[in-house]
């Protein structure tokens, strides 16, 4: 299978680099410069994966990237961020409003396309044949769906999100540190940072509304799901 790429990108030299970087491991790389026709390509194009410069002309990454997110057609694609040093703190607004992860510029091409190939991975892996359906009070986390329900009602979480809610549901009022939910939770070789599980726990509970008190902090600890 040829994945699909959106490689979203102003700067025409590292474009060009991007896009041959993809085509040599047998992806299909659409090009695009700017957040507006990225928007139109999504839904045209349907990739796998998008991969998203944060400045952009116009319309910025994080404007696209909250656009894709509130779409229940577009929710669940793979977002990559990229970004210069100087724009690192918008990469992290940008994983609090759904992106999974972010490289930053000047990157190795070996280590984009580990990324790449990382988070695909992870979108894909097989689920079990008969997952329970986790419930605490009025939501429920429904792994065969990929999908939690609040009140009936779904909610919109990421993937990354989705596996950090369901281990810490799944293991109630077991406290888990930073490192232990990124190996056990997101997988050993997942390329999220130890301190980007904090932003990614920040925007969970802002989705949890108010199930997101759930979810609590042992100071210098780490994370725990508790119904008290």
């Amino acid at each position: 299978m040829a994945y699909r790429i959106l490689v979203v990108e102003d700067e025409l030299d590292l474009l060009d680099t991007v896009m041959f970087a993809l085509r040599r491991e047998g992806m299909r790389p659409i090009r695009c410069s700017n957040g507006e026709e990225a928007l139109v390509l999504v839904g045209t194009e349907r990739p796998d994966l998008v991969l998203l410069d944060l400045m952009l002309p116009g319309m910025d990454g994080l404007e696209v990237c909250r656009r894709l997110r509130s779409s229940e057609a577009t929710a669940r694609i793979p977002i990559i961020m990229m970004t210069a040093k100087a724009e690192e703190t918008d990469a992290v607004i940008g994983l609090g409003i759904g992106a999974d992860d972010y490289v930053r510029k000047p990157f190795g091409l070996k280590e984009l396309v580990a990324r790449i190939k990382t988070i695909l991975r992870r979108h894909e892996e097989p689920r079990d044949p008969t997952p329970k359906v986790l419930r605490s009070g009025g939501m429920e986390v429904d792994p065969a769906r990929h999908e939690l329900r609040i009140a009936a009602e779904p909610v919109t979480l990421t993937a990354t999100e989705f596996r950090l809610l369901h281990y810490l549901v799944k293991h109630r009022e077991r406290v888990f540190t930073r490192a232990q939910l990124l190996d056990r939770a997101l997988g050993n070789d997942v390329i999220v940072i130890e301190r980007n599980i904090d932003v990614h726990i920040s925007s969970l509970r802002r989705k949890l509304g108010e199930h997101g008190r759930k979810i609590v902090t042992l100071r210098g600890v780490g994370y725990r799901f508790s119904e008290g």
